[in-house]
């Protein structure tokens, strides 16, 4: 079996200077730069392994960007307004050397904040090198304490041991904030989020709630699976005060609460019931060099391309300029009327990064 990547849009190049903004006037300030779309998980929500098992072709090597291509397209990417870069996957973590991007794109002038997100379980062994070369921070992803259902949760891979000894390990090397982000789906893991909850009060460890989204083609989502976040804060709001505290910029995704008791913070992340595609300001770029302009999206701008044909440096931010330009994805807001459609062919998110 091969990937099925999606179709690839043909973008006029938009050579007026400045930041750039989409249809919408939403400015480009968050770009995620998928790594590796290979994952040591198989989570039902992202990879299921039904569809990924071993005859399942990944890219290869080639196929994927070169470190130089994608220091490349982050400059061209802060030359129009991104300050805040993740590196995601697949598991950014099974890719070789990756320190060494660390470090090269920490040292470009204008990233305020450059992060990564993974599943924690080869954490421990590279948080200290990776805040060594200028990583600022790290997110895990862990949905439960439990592990029979973190067992289920991730296809039967890792452990939740090693995830949490990858956390100690980033806090241990410095790389703070350490957020945790838990989708929550109903039925299966909603009953253990208290005592995750619990486990990191009083620590520095931020703790995101997500909910449940129909992200790819192939998790079988379904509505009733959502546990919305006004129903889990309420739970949480029986056990512990906690009240709700500003964000630090326009375009920040999650609603951020704190323990009354001073014990932490929590956070919301509701795509679903409350979408927030207004404040939007995230690109993010595929490990084999397209382009996308939302975790939902339907068709990408391919970078590669014209990167390995000799694009010039202003010939490529012209084309970033031009795709953000297009731009005008709402798919969360729309979400009702564009299911409905039953060929909408969305991007993987283990191809895309969450």
């Amino acid at each position: 079996m091969t990937t099925d990547p999606l179709p690839v849009r043909n973008v006029i190049a938009h050579p007026a200077g400045g930041r750039a903004r989409d249809r919408l006037g939403r400015p480009m300030h968050d770009l995620r730069i998928s790594v590796m779309d290979r994952c040591n998980f198989r989570c039902p929500y992202c990879m299921p392994k039904e569809t990924f098992h071993d005859r399942y072709r990944f890219l290869r090597a080639t196929e994927r960007l070169g470190f130089e291509e994608i220091v490349r397209i982050a400059r061209s990417g802060i030359a129009l307004g991104v300050r805040k870069v993740r590196l995601t996957g697949g598991e950014p973590l099974l890719r070789a050397d990756l320190s060494d991007l660390v470090a090269e794109l920490s040292i470009l002038e204008g990233i305020e904040d450059l992060a990564l997100t993974t599943n924690g379980v080869l954490l421990a062994q590279h948080a200290a090198e990776l805040k060594g070369n200028g990583l600022h921070r790290v997110t895990v992803s862990l949905d439960t304490l439990d592990p029979d259902v973190f067992s289920a949760m991730s296809g039967g891979f890792g452990g939740v041991e090693q995830v949490l000894e990858g956390i100690a390990a980033a806090l241990d090397a410095g790389l703070n904030p350490v957020k945790v982000n838990v989708v929550v789906r109903r039925g299966v893991n909603d009953h253990t989020v208290l005592p995750l909850l619990e486990r990191f009060r009083g620590t520095p460890v931020i703790v995101r709630l997500i909910e449940y989204m129909d992200v790819g083609n192939r998790n079988a989502w379904q509505p009733h699976e959502v546990v919305p976040s006004a129903e889990l804060l309420a739970a949480i709001r029986e056990r512990w005060p906690v009240s709700a505290r500003p964000g630090d910029y326009r375009g920040e995704v999650a609603e951020r609460y704190r323990y009354d008791d001073g014990a932490g913070e929590i956070g919301f992340i509701s795509s679903v019931s409350a979408p927030f595609c207004g404040a939007c300001s995230r690109a993010r770029l595929s490990s084999e060099g397209v382009l996308y302009t939302c975790l939902f999206a339907t068709a990408g701008t391919d970078l590669r391309a014209p990167l390995r044909a000799g694009a010039t440096d202003d010939e490529l931010l012209d084309l970033l300029r031009g795709a953000w330009a297009s731009r005008d994805d709402r798919y969360s807001e729309r979400r009702s009327e564009l299911r409905q459609h039953q060929t909408l062919h969305k991007i993987e998110m283990h191809y895309i990064g969450g």
